[in-house]
C-alpha cells in the first residue's frame, strides 16, 4: 500500500511540474508580445482620450517701463510686451457617446471604442471693447483620427488652423457680450476615456455632462470623480456630471470593461490544475479502497496524462477560436478520454462516476476562473463540498482493519 501511495504521489508531482511548466509558455507567450501588439492596435485604432476644455483668448499690448545702462547712465525707457488675456469659461454643456468594439491580437483582447463628442462652451467678453477672440481647441489624443470635425462661434464656422494637436480660429466677440463656441467630433480610442476639468485644480461654473454608453460592466478609474446620477438604459448607461460651481484637482473618467483575455485566463487555469487533480485522485482513491477496486498506479498516470490534455489543447486552440467554445472542446475530449478508458479498467459504472467528478473538479473548478472575484469561493465550497461526502461515506470504516487487509 506505501509503495501504491508513493507511485501515485510522483506521478501528482510530475502532472504539477508539467502544469507549471506550461502555464509558464502560455504567460511568456502573452506578455512577451504584449507591447508590440498594443502598439499596433494604437497605431490602427487609437490611444486612450483625454479631452480638455477649449480656451478663448484676446490679445493686448501692456507698456512697462524698464531701466537701461547707458554709458555711466540708467535710463528709463517704455517698452511694449504683447500678451494674451482669457475669457472666462462661464458654462459647459457637453455631450458624449462611447460605443465599446474589442479587438484581439494574439491572445489579448484590447478594449477599444468610439467616440461621438459634442461640447457647447459659453466665454463672455467682460471688457468695454470689441475684441478678436482666438478659440483654441486641444484634440484629446494626437495618434488618433476625427471625422466630421466642427467648431463654430453661435453657429457661424470658424476658419481653423491646426498645430501641434490644437485646433485654433479667431472671430469677434462684441463688449460685454457672450458667445457659444460648439465643437463636435467622432473619433475612437482604446481601454480610457477621460475629461479634464483643467490643469491641477480648476474651477468650473455650470457645468453639465451627459455620457451615454452601449455597455455596462464599465469602472472609474482613479482620481476620477463619480457621476451626479445614473441611468440604466436597455442597452447601457446614461452618467451625468452636473456642477453649478465646482472647485476640484480630479477629472471625468470611464475605463472600458474587459473580456476575459485568452491568455492570461489558460495561463491561470493551468497553475491552477494540480488542485482538480488532487481532488480527483483522492476522490478515486477513497472509492476504490472502499469498494475494493483495483486501480494500478500506471491508471493514474493516464487520467492525469487526461487531465493535462485538457489544458493542452486549451492552450493552443484559445489563439484560434473564441475561448467559451475551446473550454467547451477541451473540456469534451478530456471527460471522453477518462470515461472510455476507465470504461475499461474498471467498467462503465465506475467510469461515469469518475467522468462527474471529472466535470466537477477540473470543468467547473477551471471555469470559475471566468468570474473574477469568485473563483476562490468556487474552490473552497468544492473542498467543503468533497470533504463532506468522503466523511460521511467513510465514517463507518475501521481505517485500521481495511487498510490491513489492503496490505495482505
Amino acid at each position: 500500500m506505501t509503495k501504491r501511495i508513493a507511485a501515485i504521489v510522483f506521478i501528482f508531482v510530475c502532472s504539477t511540474t508539467a502544469w507549471i511548466a506550461l502555464g509558464s509558455t502560455l504567460l511568456y507567450r502573452t506578455y512577451s508580445a504584449n507591447d508590440n501588439l498594443n502598439n499596433r492596435v494604437q497605431s490602427v485604432w487609437g490611444t486612450p482620450q483625454a479631452q480638455t476644455p477649449p480656451a478663448a483668448t484676446y490679445p493686448v499690448t501692456v507698456e512697462k517701463r524698464v531701466e537701461v545702462q547707458e554709458g555711466d547712465k540708467k535710463v528709463e525707457r517704455i517698452e511694449k510686451h504683447n500678451s494674451d488675456v482669457r475669457l472666462p469659461l462661464e458654462g459647459s454643456q457637453i455631450n458624449v457617446d462611447l460605443g465599446l468594439d474589442y479587438r484581439q491580437k494574439g491572445l489579448l483582447w484590447y478594449s477599444t471604442y468610439k467616440v461621438n463628442f459634442s461640447g457647447l462652451y459659453t466665454f463672455r467678453n467682460s471688457t468695454n471693447a470689441d475684441q478678436p477672440v482666438t478659440f483654441a481647441f486641444t484634440l484629446p489624443a494626437k495618434e488618433a483620427i476625427y471625422d466630421d470635425m466642427l467648431m463654430a462661434v453661435d453657429d457661424q464656422s470658424l476658419q481653423v488652423t491646426t498645430s501641434k494637436g490644437c485646433l485654433s480660429g479667431t472671430a469677434k466677440v462684441a463688449a460685454g457680450k457672450s458667445v457659444v463656441l460648439h465643437v463636435a467630433y467622432r473619433s475612437q480610442g482604446l481601454d480610457t476615456w477621460r475629461y479634464r476639468l483643467g490643469e491641477e485644480v480648476a474651477e468650473v461654473k455650470q457645468f453639465n455632462l451627459k455620457l451615454k454608453t452601449n455597455f455596462d460592466g464599465f469602472d472609474f478609474p482613479e482620481n476620477t470623480l463619480a457621476p451626479s446620477e445614473k441611468q440604466n438604459t436597455s442597452d447601457g448607461w446614461i452618467l451625468t456630471w452636473s456642477y453649478r460651481d465646482l472647485l476640484s484637482g480630479f477629472e471625468i473618467g470611464l475605463k472600458m470593461p474587459e473580456k476575459p483575455q485568452p491568455g492570461p485566463l489558460a495561463g491561470q487555469i493551468s497553475f491552477f490544475a494540480p488542485v482538480s487533480l488532487f481532488f480527483f485522485f483522492f476522490l478515486i482513491f477513497i472509492l476504490t479502497m472502499l469498494r475494493g477496486i483495483e486501480v494500478h498506479p500506471m491508471n493514474y498516470f493516464f487520467l492525469a496524462c487526461a487531465f493535462f490534455a485538457f489544458h493542452l489543447l486549451l492552450a493552443y486552440l484559445v489563439d484560434h477560436i473564441s475561448i467559451h467554445v475551446a473550454f467547451l472542446i477541451c473540456s469534451a475530449m478530456s471527460m471522453f478520454l477518462v470515461w472510455s478508458y476507465l470504461r475499461l479498467v474498471v467498467g462503465k459504472r465506475f467510469a461515469s462516476e469518475a467522468a462527474l467528478a471529472q466535470f466537477g473538479y477540473l470543468v467547473l473548478f477551471s471555469y470559475a476562473f471566468f468570474f473574477k472575484g469568485y473563483t476562490g469561493l468556487a474552490i473552497t465550497i468544492g473542498a467543503i463540498l468533497t470533504l463532506f461526502i468522503v466523511m460521511q461515506t467513510t465514517g463507518n470504516i475501521r481505517w485500521a482493519e481495511k487498510l490491513a487487509r489492503k496490505a495482505a
